[in-house]
């Protein structure tokens, strides 16, 4: 019980911290901000997959970040989170260095995201279906 508010807090704090350039920018400031999205999003915490997942898929450094992050990315896309399911969904359809493109699976998340509400999954959804239905 203690430790998961003790997460939380750090988590909040991270988040709020993270706005703050010169604090990113400092080595051991990052270092101590990633353990407290790491923390919170390997306790299931939705929102810290999400966002955690994008910073690694995008900005992490090596293939095992970018991987970690997608694997989170899709933790948080199953749990029901639109921006998570939508980057999924892109980053499905044009593959991975692990993983080939897959259309199919890319329809999924963004169906997923158009559930939750996310303003352009239809849109990538329609030009999906619509140019797969033409060939």
């Amino acid at each position: 019980m203690f430790l998961r508010l003790k997460a939380r807090a750090g988590y909040w704090l991270a988040r709020r911290l993270f706005h703050w350039s010169w604090f990113v920018r400092q080595p051991r400031g990052w270092s101590w901000l990633e353990g407290q999205f790491a923390r919170m999003a390997n306790l299931g915490d939705v929102g810290a997959q999400s966002f955690y997942g994008h910073i690694l898929a995008f900005r992490g450094v090596g293939l095992g970040a970018r991987e970690e992050g997608v694997r989170l990315l899709r933790l948080a896309a199953l749990a029901g989170d639109g921006k998570a399911a939508y980057q999924v969904g892109v980053i499905c359809l044009a593959g991975t260095a692990s993983k080939a493109p897959d259309p199919v699976e890319a329809a999924r998340f963004w169906r997923i995201a158009v559930q939750a509400g996310h303003p352009l999954a239809e849109i990538k959804l329609k030009g999906l279906l619509s140019n797969s239905s033409s060939q």
